[in-house]
């Protein structure tokens, strides 16, 4: 039996949360995988995995939206992982009372039901967008918050309502807050996909918004890797609990650059066509991140695997390989803007 009993894990249907449940299930863990309902029983990116990982998965189908079925879905769990949410900024402009309700309620319904439940730890899942453009860097957990879009507002919000139950009633919450994680299944509303896409299609001309703007890239393998330490250590000490802890490379590399090494890796040759809906508005633009992953070295002994220039090209490479299998592609629409 794992020291972490059950898990939910809530977004198990999406990019970092398949890799998640992946994961998890290969170390035998017990899981269970809370997924967005729909008509089409589509369990998401699940249904990509092997079956003898597939086999293993306890599916729970329903919406974080809806706090009896969060509640449901907590039944003889002693852990959650809680990573569902509306995710794209774009989307976040024209809908942000969606993201309210899926973002904030949902975590809400989340931290509540742990709370009701008397579940032993719960892992909340931030972004480093809630810090906005970086006012210093290295960007450490107590850099100011900025709601510079309305997901980023919505993520922040869902942090201060998962710290507040910590504080005002000792819920066992702790919070992860991953960099720019890229990687195999990833959505091509993110801008490493975006570029693949469009090469493996074809293009020679790739069109994107601001590539001025640095990011620190995480191979989602150490995304990974950072919520099971985090899960590891919740269950050894309560030293982390009520924290927040960034997951980020410590490297910084601005779109543009990024560009050229994807196109040195594929060995092709781009021209890159700003597009004016690509961009964010001046204001909402995060012109810079780079983390400080020093907090999570120290609680949780974690540092990233696929670490500075040398470590992105690595996890680029890997995540070219799984775009570049004709099966993966075609789950991709290349001639489409993805907001």
């Amino acid at each position: 039996m794992s020291k972490l009993g059950k898990i939910l894990v809530t977004g198990a249907d999406g990019f970092i949360g398949s890799h998640l449940v992946e994961a998890l299930v290969s170390d035998g863990h017990d899981v269970r995988a809370f997924v967005l309902y729909n008509s089409f029983n589509s369990w998401g990116w699940l249904d990509s995995l092997p079956q003898n990982i597939k086999s293993k998965i306890d599916v729970f189908t329903g919406d974080v939206r809806d706090s009896h079925g969060v509640r449901t879905a907590l039944k003889d769990c002693e852990t959650v992982m809680h990573l569902a949410a509306l995710i794209t900024i774009p989307y976040s402009y024209h809908s942000p009372s969606a993201y309210v309700d899926t973002n904030i309620k949902g975590t809400l319904n989340v931290v509540q039901a742990v709370q009701d439940l008397s579940i032993r730890r719960c892992i909340i899942t931030s972004t480093s967008e809630v810090y906005g453009t970086a006012q210093f860097v290295p960007i450490t957990e107590d850099h100011p918050l900025q709601g510079q879009s309305p997901y980023s507002a919505t993520k922040i919000g869902a942090d201060q309502i998962a710290l507040s139950f910590h504080r005002s009633f000792n819920t066992p919450v702790s919070i992860i807050r991953p960099f720019n994680t890229y990687g195999p299944r990833q959505s091509a509303r993110a801008v490493i996909p975006t570029i693949i896409t469009q090469i493996l299609s074809g293009k020679k001309f790739i069109k994107l918004g601001n590539v001025n703007p640095t990011r620190d890239f995480s191979f989602v393998e150490d995304t990974v890797r950072g919520f099971i330490a985090l899960a590891d250590t919740m269950t050894n000490t309560e030293g982390v609990l009520g924290e927040v802890i960034n997951t980020g490379s410590n490297f910084e590399i601005s779109i543009g650059d990024t560009v050229e090494l994807i196109s040195d890796i594929m060995n092709v040759e781009l021209e890159i066509l700003l597009e004016e809906s690509r961009m964010r508005p001046a204001l909402s633009e995060v012109d810079r991140l780079l983390a400080s992953n020093d907090k999570a070295k120290a609680l949780l002994g974690w540092t990233p695997e696929y670490s500075g220039r040398n470590g992105l090209k690595y996890g680029l490479e890997k995540t070219i390989e799984w775009f570049s299998d004709s099966k993966n592609l075609a789950q991709y629409k290349t001639d489409t803007y993805n907001i």
